[in-house]
């Protein structure tokens, strides 16, 4: 069995062996069998969620994740707006954002993950409006009656265990998609600053700025960062700034802009967030769905799209949780996947019946999350800094979201004078940061490296340099496919080449391309 998915499975009380391993996990137990162990598991340190963290990284984590939370929830509602026309916007976003972190904080079987929406998901809801325009049906209720058979396929899947599916994945897989999704954070800032540039709207000097501001944002959070394992000030302190670095980021991004539109006037005003001016749905409809207009047949025919929309869910939300559940984030109560399945299922059907988007297991905001709460310590190696020990607690996913709550229903003019640009700093910044620790990264600098200065790690020192390019080669390989289908009109598809990773990794190893002691060095958890 292998090191890391060992202790996964004794913290999580698993039954079964992981990937790499000659007998498998069972794919399927018997009914409410994990989701009865996963509760068994994270009931007893359910009160220490909350006690242990009440301290300062919880607070740095909290003013951190707001931004970073909120970002991302007005960017996705602002397109769901303009993909649903208007009939899903950024206040159904926000208000989703907020009701369900606060909900999936206090009940999920991992806490440290954060929930918000994903570039599949907003494909998939395009794909659905189109469909329901082209049939002539109405969107939300036929969104709605899609959304309940979806809840109830994830329900069936946590009743059934389905998602011990992910102890059959690797670093291999961990690693093309963590690396897919802060390749796509960078993308999305390097293109809306670029496109600053091209746009004839835009005076160059607008341009110009708005990339200096984004580069203090970044800039700064990165530098600040940086000061843990350096020898500059004490420990403590050294400590305390890298823990509010991003915070202070947006702080020293947000005055540059300001300090510019004072000298300049019009002139240096930078385009802001786009905050709703009022607390009401984008369309001004009820809250609740009209799940009656929909005609009876279409309510059955609704488990046809259903059936993609879980697959979806789920391998978003499983990946993810994989992710923050790996070993090196030393994590010691435990988590549950089930657990965490069964209340996705729940948020679901409630979003659903409210015309709210659907929400899962964010990759970049949830890494983000866990790297803030995280206490650090030199390598021995000197290769820069590692986890020592993690703050696990609810609290923080809980004050994130209910301040998102409450800074939409009471600040919002203070929220609508936040420079876009300051936030496109923020998502280099978590792309960045999610490269971080990622060995593929690694692999690719290794590249480029010279051999006298190769580092001295068993990817090097006991595989054919040669082999580990290979390897790294067939990644990248598989991550640009990945970039081909989530680009394309069939981006919807994008969860079930993520499930297909798995079965290839397997296959390198079974065609001969890469041998049994070659895998578990470069494949090693």
């Amino acid at each position: 069995m292998q090191q890391g998915a060992a202790q996964q499975l004794h913290a999580a009380e698993a039954v079964a062996e992981p990937e790499g391993s000659h007998e498998g996990p069972k794919l399927v137990e018997g009914f409410g069998k994990g989701l009865a162990r996963d509760i068994k598991t994270r009931a007893p340190s359910y009160l220490s969620d909350f006690t242990d963290g009440l301290n300062i990284k919880t607070l740095s984590a909290t003013f951190f994740l707001f931004f970073a939370c909120l970002a991302p929830a007005v960017a996705f509602g602002g397109l769901m707006g303009v993909t649903t026309a208007g009939q899903i916007g950024t206040i159904e976003m926000i208000a989703a954002t907020a009701g369900c972190g606060v909900v999936y904080s206090l009940t999920a079987g991992q806490p440290l993950t954060i929930i918000g929406s994903t570039g599949p998901v907003l494909a998939f809801t395009a794909v659905l409006y189109k469909t329901a325009v082209r049939l002539g049906l109405p969107f939300l209720p036929l969104y709605a009656w899609v959304g309940l058979w979806t809840s109830a396929l994830l329900a069936l899947a946590s009743l059934f265990s389905l998602s011990n599916m992910v102890l059959y994945f690797t670093r291999f897989t961990d690693e093309i998609f963590g690396g897919l999704i802060s390749v796509i954070f960078i993308y999305e800032a390097l293109r809306d600053l670029s496109g600053l540039y091209v746009n004839p709207a835009v005076p160059l000097a607008t341009a110009l700025l708005s990339s200096a501001v984004a580069a203090t944002t970044f800039g700064t959070a990165t530098a600040l960062r940086g000061l843990r394992t350096s020898p500059y000030l004490v420990k403590g302190a050294r400590d305390v700034l890298a823990d509010f670095a991003p915070t202070i980021g947006v702080v020293a991004g947000a005055a540059a802009a300001a300090a510019a539109a004072a000298r300049h006037g019009a002139a240096g005003a930078l385009q802001t967030l786009a905050v709703p001016a009022a607390f009401t749905t984008t369309a001004g409809r009820p809250w609740r769905v009209p799940l009656l207009d929909l005609p009876p047949w279409a309510r059955a025919a609704a488990l046809v799209p259903a059936l993609m929309s879980t697959v979806l869910l789920f391998m978003d939300q499983n990946i993810t949780v994989r992710l923050v559940n790996a070993r090196e984030h030393k994590l010691k109560k435990g988590f549950g996947l089930h657990l965490d399945m069964a209340a996705i299922a729940a948020l679901v059907a409630g979003c659903s019946v409210l015309g709210l988007p659907w929400l899962v297991a964010a990759t970049v905001r949830s890494l983000a999350h866990v790297r803030a709460l995280a206490r650090y310590e030199r390598r021995d190696d000197g290769g820069g800094e590692a986890i020592a020990a993690m703050t696990e607690t609810r609290v923080s996913g809980l004050a994130i979201h209910a301040a998102i709550g409450a800074a939409i229903l009471f600040l919002r003019p203070a929220l609508a004078r936040i420079p876009l640009a300051v936030l496109m700093g923020l998502f280099l910044y978590l792309g960045a940061g999610g490269l971080q620790g990622n060995q593929m990264a690694a692999r690719v600098a290794l590249l480029f490296t010279d051999p006298a200065q190769r580092p001295r790690v068993p990817w090097v020192t006991d595989v054919k340099v040669a082999k580990t390019h290979l390897f790294t080669g067939v990644q990248l390989a598989a991550l640009s496919a990945m970039v081909a289908v989530k680009s394309s009109p069939a981006g919807v598809l994008f969860p079930v080449i993520i499930a297909l990773l798995a079965p290839l990794r397997i296959a390198l190893e079974r065609c001969g391309l890469f041998s049994k002691q070659e895998m578990d060095v470069l494949d090693a958890e």
